[in-house]
Parts: C-alpha cells; structure tokens; sequence
C-alpha cells in the first residue's frame, strides 16, 4: 500500500474521534501527506551513464559488424583462404576505434545532451583509427594483402552509420530529456536564502539531470507554500520515509557552513539512506560556479583561480608575440613611414604620442601611438575620452583612429615585452565611465590585469571597443577580456587577429 494512502487513511481515522484542539495538527498531516503523495508521482530516472554506456558499445558493434560484413560479401566469394586475416584486421581496427573515440571525449560526462552526441569527435576519431590502421599496414609491409575497397567502404559506412545513429539516438534522448526521464528526484535540505539560490540555480542550469521535489526543513510545519509553488515536505523523518520508499534520488543539503552543530546532526541522521548526498555550496560558492573542488594536504578547497598563461603555454605566447610582431613591423614598415609622415605634416607636434597605462600585474607601462590630437590639445591622461566628432582630434587623426592605425607602435612594445598583440586593452590611467573611474564601476576590472594587455582583444572583435561612456559598455569589456584570460590558447589568439582585420575594415565605434 502506498505510503500517502495509509496516512491519508491514518488520518481519517484519527480526525473522527479528535479532540477540536487536535485540527490544527490534522490538517498539517493533511499537506503532509499531499506533499509526499506528490513526490511519489515523479518518475524514477534513466541512468544516463547506462544509456551512454549503451551508446558506446553500438558504436563499436556497428564498426565491428559493418568490417565483416563488407568482408563477407565482397572479399570472402573472391579470396575465402583470407578469413582468419581479415577478421584479426577488424578486431584490432575495432578494439583502436573504441580507445580512440574514449580518448576524444567522445563519451565525457553529459555528452548524451550535447547537439549531435559529439558527431564531429566521432567522426575525427573514425579518421585517426583508420589512419593508424593504414600506418601499421604500411609500415609491417602487409598493406598489399587487403582489398582497398574493402577499406574505403568500411571507412565511409561507418562514418555515414554511426553518425546517422547518434541522429536518431540524439533525438530519442532529447524527447525523453524533455519529459524529465533523466531528472534525479532531489531534495534540498534547508529553507533558507542558501536553498532558494541553490534551487533557483539548478533550475536554470541542470533541469534535464535535477529535479527539485522540495524542501525539507526539520521542526517545522510540513506544507507550507514556498517559492516557485515547491512545498516543505517536512522533516528529517519525513525525508528518510520517503527514501525508503523509493521516492528519492539524492539529497543536496543546503545549510549554512557557519552552523557546523546542525551539519553534524543531519549528515549523521542522512549517513543510513542508500541515496547520493551531496553538500550545497555555501552563499558565497554561487559566486563562483563552474569550478570544481581540488585536495591539499587532505581538504577539499574550491580554486578560484589559477595563474592564467603560464608554463609551456607563456613561453608559447611570448614566442607567438615576438615572431609576429618581428612580421608585422617588417610587412607594415613602409606604412608606418607615410602614417608618421602624414601626422608630422597635418598639424604641429611630434609623430607619436607616449601614455603611461597599467599594464601586467598593475605595473604602469608607458605605450606608444601615433599623436591623432592637436598637440596642444592632448590629454595624456585621458581624463575626457575621445568622443564622435571630438574637435580636439586632427582629419588625419580621425582616419587614424577609425582604422586603429594609432596603435600600430605598440608592436614595438610587444618587441620590449610590455605588451602581447593578443589581450585585453591597456586603459588611460584616468579614463571614466558615467563619471565613475572603471576600476569603481566594475567589481573585477582589475582582474584584467593578469595578463599583459594586447593591441586587440576579443573584446575589441565581439563589438566592444571604441567609446566606453556608459557603465554597461565598460562591463561588457570587462567580461570579454575575463573570457579570454580563462579560454587562452594560440588558436583564440589567431582566430582573434583575424577577426580584427575584418574589424578595422569596418571602421565602427572608433573614434
């Protein structure tokens, strides 16, 4: 009998004969009841870890079988002596397919709701199989005892299978993602602003794996009305009856870690139950979502962040930096000649103007650009920006400006190791947004500082360069330039240079 049905009956019985003092508690047992009635309808979940499981053995039974089955009907009736060879062949192709499309990450947690089940890492892995296939063919000098044809067929009807494959399987599994088949039945022990973060939380980002039944909070009144219309199921007893019964997946507690008295007491009540218990983040973890727990000397500790480009990957930037700004001033010298040319000519003053500004770890660098102001106009500090038609800029300036020309002697300090070409930008040391100074208006502005700052940025080819007048603009930048820091590899930085020639053609938001 369900559990709901003998505490409905349970209460019948009681209400008949109850004193009128006994109502109220009635009616709690009432919601109660109505509560875990509730949580007994949500379907238990598909294992995704199975179904992936799953997956992965149909990739490599397809390959398996379709290398046999092109043997068989093409090879076998010609060359029937070679069936021993053949099938050792497929074997081993199989068994390097399966390890290769693992070492991909073609199965990496949560790929069974990525967009085509990683149809673009499957077929890479299907190409690096059979290329070493190939390799060891030619290498042992046995490559001439296999039909081409058979190869080449068995290479296409995989890729064309498997993919149509994870087609249908990706659409099966996006229908029942819909209908919350693989949503683990959970529970949040804790009522407070930690358990409505971490509910709210779940619900924007793990809806497909996590469902929230409710909450649980002991010595409190069970059915009473939460946000986003989830109950209070009740207590710790409630809760261990319902796990009992099959009605949850796991328990995330939600407390505060300031409370160590009351962690120890429902960790200790929870130990018994067969379910996955998880520790909620405590308020200040939200902050820091996305990062996973390290041990040091025995502890769990949260990383927030590492030192970003450093390694082999630092010396990798300095070498990409050095070569290319090495490139670039030997392809742009003769149009650095006629810009400076045509500065000097079009108003009084020197070539280039000097502006000292952050640069890596807050130490002030000193950065060079060709003068695109009257020079007695200038504003080393930057205390006004340059806005649209900015009467304190020279014709040549505005041209300047326009296509980032002015920044072009800043490759000579990527040479002298104060600048990347690829960064966030270097700001006047004056420079406002809303009349706030930008380090005021965002709260991790300085963060950009972790890098040495760059000619362009992804912020700069994402739409975010030029004027920064209002607080949105500069938070914006802010975040790109974050982006980048976490996301470094030399392909961003290609991808980026790129981008900014196709930027600067444009010739918008530069003033």
């Amino acid at each position: 009998m369900a559990l709901s049905s003998m505490i409905a009956r349970t209460i019948v019985r009681a209400g008949a004969g109850s004193a009128p003092g006994d109502v109220g508690k009635q009616k709690m047992s009432v919601n109660a009841a109505t509560s875990e009635r509730a949580a007994e309808t949500a379907p238990k979940p598909y294992s995704a870890a199975l179904i992936g499981d799953l997956l992965r053995l149909l990739d490599v039974a397809l390959i398996l079988l379709l290398g046999l089955a092109i043997y068989l009907l093409y090879v076998y009736p010609e060359e029937p002596q070679t069936g021993s060879q053949y099938l050792v062949t497929v074997l081993v192709a199989t068994i390097m397919s399966g390890m290769i499309l693992h070492w991909l990450g073609v199965y990496w947690d949560g790929f069974l709701f990525t967009r085509g089940l990683r149809i673009d890492r499957m077929l890479v892995a299907l190409v690096v199989a059979f290329a070493l296939l190939l390799s060891v063919a030619f290498a042992l000098k046995i490559s001439d005892f296999y039909s081409r044809v058979w190869l080449v067929t068995w290479f296409v009807s995989s890729a064309v299978l498997l993919s149509i494959a994870r087609l249908c399987f990706g659409h099966c599994i996006a229908r029942l993602a819909r209908r919350g088949r693989f949503a683990n039945r959970t529970v949040i022990v804790g009522t407070g602003p930690q358990a409505d973060k971490l509910a709210s939380h779940l619900a924007e980002y793990d809806s497909v794996l996590t469902r929230v039944l409710g909450f649980i909070e002991p010595d409190r009144e069970a059915g009473r009305s939460r946000p986003r219309g989830t109950l209070i199921l009740g207590g710790l007893d409630a809760l261990i009856r319902m796990v009992r019964c099959g009605q949850v997946d796991q328990i995330f507690i939600a407390l505060p870690w300031n409370d160590a008295e009351s962690l120890r007491r429902v960790t200790h009540r929870l130990a018994m139950t067969p379910v996955a218990i998880r520790l909620a983040p405590d308020l200040a973890g939200f902050e820091f979502s996305g990062r996973s727990f390290a041990e040091v000397a025995g502890l769990p500790m949260l990383p927030l962040f590492d030192r970003p480009i450093s390694g082999w990957s630092r010396l990798l930037k300095v070498a990409e930096d050095k070569v290319l700004a090495v490139v670039f001033l030997v392809l742009l010298a003769p149009l650095l000649m006629l810009t400076a040319l045509a500065v000097k000519l079009s108003s009084h003053g020197p070539a280039l103007f000097k502006q000292q500004r952050y640069g890596f770890n807050d130490q002030l660098i000193e950065i060079w650009k060709f003068r695109t102001m009257y020079h007695h106009l200038a504003d080393p500090n930057a205390d006004k920006l340059a806005t649209k038609d900015d009467a304190r800029v020279t014709p040549v300036g505005r041209f300047l400006r326009r296509m980032s020309l002015d920044e072009l002697p800043q490759l000579f300090n990527v040479l002298r190791g104060e600048m990347s070409l690829v960064g966030p930008r270097p700001h006047a040391m004056a420079a406002k947004a809303g009349g706030q100074l930008y380090d005021d208006v965002v709260d991790r502005y300085a963060a950009r500082h972790r890098v040495k700052p760059g000619i362009t940025g992804w912020a700069q080819v994402n739409g975010w360069r030029g004027e920064t007048d209002t607080f949105d603009k500069i938070q914006k930048r802010v975040e790109h330039d974050l982006y980048y820091i976490d996301n470094w590899s030399v392909w961003l930085d290609f991808r980026i240079i790129a981008k900014t020639v196709m930027v600067l053609f444009k010739g918008e938001k530069a003033y």
